[in-house]
Parts: structure tokens; sequence; C-alpha cells
């Protein structure tokens, strides 16, 4: 059954061996044609802008929009101070691992880092300890260049590789994400937290967009204010459409991760939801579950424990 919510722009135009991360050509037509199965024309518009080579997406065209709209959607993080709502989840979670291993450093692996905004903020603002790793991935080499370009220049103590996250040499023990859960529907989300229950990973933290009927009318009113790429436009919009509820994370985790204990924030924020416009997941190994209320104890109820 195909998911009502099809994909983003950024979905389709770019795509990657699984096995070697190598870059795999696209096809403009097969582009449009998914697309145009969805019904949406503002999507269908910005895909025809897109210069291609005997049918295929130019390389050099895709990677140039992305990093455009990665530094325009930066802006979302930046003014809904993304970078401290991750620190204020995992700060607690690292005093937890800090006492679940005696290794060191505790690796913190942020999957589909992007342009690395979040991990740059976190060496730079986090103040996390310096017992920390910070460790960046995502397929796109283009991205990885760019974030270590950028965390070089402001002297930053974090990395980042082109390489999948669950096949590191130095694997990680925290897995962290934003905005990248809503990419993984239906069964491929439960798979993304198989592959966490397989590693060696003792938690992760997961951000993303929560959804509500308000969502996607802030999100495009934000997104034709404060975007000139197209595609940011409609990505960014979308986005917010498509995004999972807590019962789906909650539901994905269960099914995908059930050695892990599991927490939500701000799934149901109230009064609040007019700018708690995100939410999370967070999870730790089940032998070490019953620290998790102690650990996020400041939280109060914006953090509700278990299934």
């Amino acid at each position: 059954m195909r998911d009502p919510f099809g994909p983003e722009i950024s979905d389709l135009i770019i795509d990657y061996d699984p096995s070697t991360l190598a870059r795999k050509p696209v096809r403009k037509a097969d582009v449009l044609a998914r697309l145009e199965e969805e019904g949406r024309s503002a999507p269908i518009a910005v895909a025809r802008t897109l210069r291609d080579t005997n049918g295929f997406l130019d390389d050099a065209e895709v990677d140039g929009v992305l990093v455009r709209s990665h530094l325009e959607l930066q802006r979302l993080h930046e003014e809904f101070s993304v970078g401290a709502t991750m620190r204020l989840l995992l700060a607690p979670m690292l005093d937890l691992v800090r006492e679940a291993t005696k290794e060191r450093p505790i690796r913190v692996v942020d999957i589909g880092c992007g342009l690395g905004f979040i991990l740059r903020w976190l060496a730079k603002s986090g103040e996390l300890g310096d017992d920390i790793e910070l460790l960046g991935v995502d397929y796109n080499r283009t991205f990885v260049e760019a974030s270590s370009t950028l965390a070089k220049a402001d002297g930053l103590k974090c990395r980042f590789d082109a390489a999948n996250a669950f096949k590191l040499e130095a694997p990680a023990h925290v897995y962290i994400s934003t905005g990248v859960l809503h990419h993984f529907r239906g069964e491929d989300l439960v798979k993304l937290f198989s592959e966490h229950e397989r590693s060696n990973a003792l938690a992760f933290v997961h951000v993303d967009i929560r959804p509500s009927w308000m969502a996607p009318i802030g999100s495009w009113i934000f997104h034709q204010a404060r975007m000139r790429e197209p595609l940011a436009k409609w990505d960014g919009y979308w986005s917010a459409v498509r995004a999972h509820t807590a019962e789906t994370l909650v539901s994905a985790v269960t099914n995908g991760a059930p050695g892990f204990g599991l927490a939500t924030l701000d799934a149901r924020p109230g009064l609040h939801a007019m700018v708690r416009i995100f939410h999370a997941i967070v999870g730790v190994r089940s032998e070490h579950e019953s620290r998790l209320p102690k650990a996020y104890a400041a939280l109060g109820k914006r953090l509700r424990i278990g299934a």
C-alpha cells in the first residue's frame, strides 16, 4: 500500500548503492514520473528545472541545489533552537551512558548529518565533556566536505565522514539525528531501528518535526517567507505534512528495537504547541531503562517514559 504522504524531492534526485555508497545515476524522467504519481504540481515544477545530461540529472546541479537548500533549512534549526533541544536530551543520556560503560571516548554519531549544523552547534555550545567524540555521517560526500570545512574554519572538535552509520570501524555508543526520521516510511522506519538493535549502541536521541493540524500551515508560511531555493520551500513544507506521530515512532522502536526502553518528548505539548514544533524519541538499552526517569527528571511532564 502506497504511503499517502509521498516522497520529498530530495528523496528522489539522488541515489546511492547501499553497499558501496557509490553514487548512482538518476534519470530525470523517473523523478518526474514518481512525482506525477503523487498528483502535486509544485514539486513537479521544481524538478523540471533541474539540469540533466542525456536524460540523467547532473550531479553538480543536484549537489548545488541540495547544499543551498540545507543552508536555508538551517534557519529553521537556528530560529527554533533545535541545537539546544538536542543538548537538553543528549546531555542526560550521556551521563547515563557514562555509568553504563567504561569505554572512552563515548562516540556520538549523527545519522544523515547533512551540513552538520547540529553537530557543529554541539561542538561549539553543547559543553558535553572532553570524553565525548562527535562524528557526523552522510552518504553525500559534498555535504561531508562542506561540513568538515565549516567545522575546521571554526576550530570545532567534531568530524564528518561519508559512511553508513551502522557500519563504522569504531561503532557508536549513541546515535542521534535531527529531521531525518520522517524520510523513513513504513517498514523502512522499522528497519532503521532494527539497525539500532543490531548495533553495539547503548542509546539514541532522535529529534524531528512534531505533526499537528497547524504544522503544515506554519511550515508553509515560514518557508515561503524565509526560503529562496524552490526545493527548500517545497521539501521544508512537505516535511511537516509527512512528519511521524509519536505513536508511529514508538511502534517502530517497539517492533524494530525491542531491546531498548524509550521515552518521548513533547508528544502532547498542550498549550505550548505553538512554540514546541519539534518532538523527540529517546531510547536506552533495556537493562538501563529504569534510570531514564531520574536522568530526565528535570523535564517533568514534557517527557513520557515507556511505550
